[in-house]
């Protein structure tokens, strides 16, 4: 019989807290493996800590959203959200399922002509475009979603005297009825603002090409009747823009913003039981623009910039036990090789983390803690888990949306990343930092040398 390690007893105040509808609490499950490769094994051959993402999962994903909208709107076009997630191995993968690219940099903008996205395919967002980049996009034929005024007038110079028209799309911001209202992106329709933008768009048809609306609500929407109301009120503008400007529009895009299955910090419900299907979104916004008056056979192009939902699940953070300890108040506390400079994640989610090896069922609140030097680096506020030890190896699920384009080295350095292809076999997409790479771009002056 093995023997079990020695916890120092102590005695501490219980505070039961509200009573759940959902009763006790269950033990933590262990996760021994990812797509059938042992997570151990995986951690021995890569190091600790370790980003791991799931080819099938991020195929499965894309196909689950296209199968909800597809089934209730006849021309449906995803557009991956770069900034989601930037490694060009995640991109590759959805631009082979057929999305476009949606970006929102000139540095994005390369990253997805260097990926072979063909330019008419790429959807320049963003309320930071410089005149170069606004040039660039305008040469290989992007689509560029005018933010504001200023970067309308500087279009217009840009544009001038070149032999094709560059090629636009407004954004919108717009109330649907949800708090707070994203208003910082965009034109607003209510204040009469977006309508004003259009007209000056229709006087300078020689030099732009208007092509489509937009509307981005806002961040893990969880009311898809919103979407609804949005895509009415883009619907009704397309409309007006046709008999009015007679600028018809060829594309209507509803943006991003679906949630994961993650758990918001502070929901009653987890992630799981919080997150409205797919489904209920599709429906709202396939409704909205089948009713919205098109005539038959000039229904526009519904595109959706879907970030998180496609990538988050498909993400984990495999990471290792350094120490634990008992605070001040008497909690558990585990201090793991990983913090919030690799899980950026952590300040808004309450992440689903798994023991890889089985424990017994006795567990404990316990506070998980980073590595860092900051008080700030907290993974876990309190979560219930075994009475892990230095060396135990655990799982942080639905990590692949922001963590590795958010990401920084402060202290420590950013570890390897790995794709598991769909037989299961582990590819490096992005290889661990070193000191040297950190040092590159430095320059020490000459009278600190020696």
């Amino acid at each position: 019989m093995t023997k079990l390690p020695y916890e120092r007893p102590t005695i501490r105040k219980l505070t039961a807290g509200p009573l759940s509808k959902f009763g006790p609490r269950a033990g933590a499950r262990p996760v021994a493996e990812l797509e059938g490769v042992p997570v151990p094994e995986l951690l021995a051959r890569f190091g600790s800590p370790l980003f791991v993402l799931s080819e099938r999962q991020l195929r499965r994903s894309y196909q689950a959203v296209m199968r909800a909208f597809g089934t209730r709107y006849p021309q449906v076009q995803l557009a991956w959200s770069y900034k989601t997630n930037y490694l060009n191995a995640v991109c590759r993968v959805f631009h082979q399922e057929g999305a476009w690219a949606e970006v929102v940099s000139g540095l994005e903008l390369e990253k997805a002509l260097g990926n072979g996205v063909p330019g008419a395919q790429i959807l320049f967002n963003g309320p930071g475009k410089t005149r170069a980049d606004l040039a660039r996009a305008a040469e290989v034929d992007a689509v560029i979603h005018l933010d504001n005024a200023d970067e309308l007038h500087r279009l217009l110079e840009v544009a001038a005297g070149r032999p094709h028209r560059p090629r636009v799309a407004l954004r919108v911001n717009l109330d649907a009825g949800i708090f707070p209202q994203w208003d910082r992106f965009g034109f607003n329709l209510e204040n009469g603002q977006a309508w004003q933008a259009l007209q000056q768009v229709a006087a300078a048809t020689e030099q732009l090409d208007l092509v489509g609306l937009h509307c981005h609500l806002g961040t893990y929407i969880l009311q898809p009747a919103a979407y609804g109301v949005a895509a009415t009120k883009l619907a009704a503008l397309a409309l007006r823009c046709q008999q009015e400007l007679s600028l018809p529009v060829r594309y209507l895009d509803l943006g991003g913003g679906f949630p994961s299955q993650n758990t918001l910090k502070g929901s009653y419900l987890p992630g799981p039981d919080a997150v409205p299907d797919l489904d209920d979104y599709a429906a709202a916004i396939a409704e909205a623009l089948l009713g919205a008056g098109f005539r038959v056979g000039e229904l526009p192009l519904l595109v959706l910039e879907a970030g998180r939902a496609l990538v988050d699940e498909a993400g984990y953070l495999l990471g290792t036990v350094l120490a634990t300890k008992r605070l001040a108040d008497g909690r558990r506390a585990t201090v793991l090789d990983f913090g919030v400079n690799l899980l950026f994640t952590a300040y808004w989610y309450d992440h689903h983390i798994s023991p890889v090896r089985t424990f017994s069922e006795q567990t404990e609140p316990t506070v998980l803690y980073g590595p860092l030097c900051m008080n700030i680096d907290v993974v876990r506020e309190s979560i219930v888990l075994p009475l892990l030890a230095a060396g135990d190896q655990v799982v942080v699920h639905r990590v692949g949306a922001y963590n590795m384009s958010q990401w920084q080295q402060f202290i420590t350095l950013r570890p390897h990343v790995v794709l598991l292809d769909l037989q299961g076999n582990p590819h490096i997409i992005r290889e661990a930092e070193t000191l040297e790479y950190l040092q590159q771009p430095e320059r020490v002056p000459a009278h600190l040398q020696g």
